[in-house]
């Protein structure tokens, strides 16, 4: 009988960035903003929603290189977290966590939100907040059940120019 090596979470390294891009792309699918935007109002600029989504894991990596964290297995990323945090008004921000399919239901995601309340916890933060589409099942139960609690609900417009 062979037992799985432990799933260790660590910190994000540049050369994961790539393959981060690909679990966004692969696990946002019909949750994602930028895919329903392209639904209502097509492609723009060349530039699909999926390619729109992996750049906002650029932008969190860029943004909060520290705050960023791999669920990892023998040296393939099951999953991530990206974080930002607001020093002055003393806020952690969570923008994406993502598992592969094959490693969901293995709890990587709550383990993924607890590291990064750990993260602003030991930052000194007084708030984390995050935020899910209403499409996304997942997130309305996975979140508060990780202590959250609904504050409010936004509503996204947009039209074509």
């Amino acid at each position: 009988m062979t037992t799985e090596s432990p799933v260790t979470i660590r910190h994000y390294r540049i050369e994961d960035l790539s393959i981060l891009r690909q679990i966004t792309v692969d696990s946002f699918g019909s949750v994602a903003l930028d895919e329903m935007l392209e639904d209502r109002l097509g492609v723009w600029n060349g530039r699909t929603w999926q390619e729109r989504k992996a750049d906002n894991i650029d932008e969190d990596c860029t943004l909060n290189p520290a705050g960023c964290f791999v669920a990892e297995r023998d040296g393939l990323i099951l999953g991530y977290i990206t974080t930002r945090v607001d020093l002055v008004n003393s806020i952690g921000l969570i923008p994406n966590l993502a598992v592969v399919e094959q490693a969901r239901g293995l709890g990587l995601g709550r383990r993924l939100i607890h590291h990064a309340l750990d993260y602003f916890r030991e930052s000194g933060l007084k708030v984390a907040k995050i935020e899910t589409m209403t499409s996304n099942v997942v997130g309305q139960n996975l979140y508060p059940s990780c202590g959250f609690a609904e504050i409010g609900r936004k509503v996204h417009f947009a039209q074509r120019l």
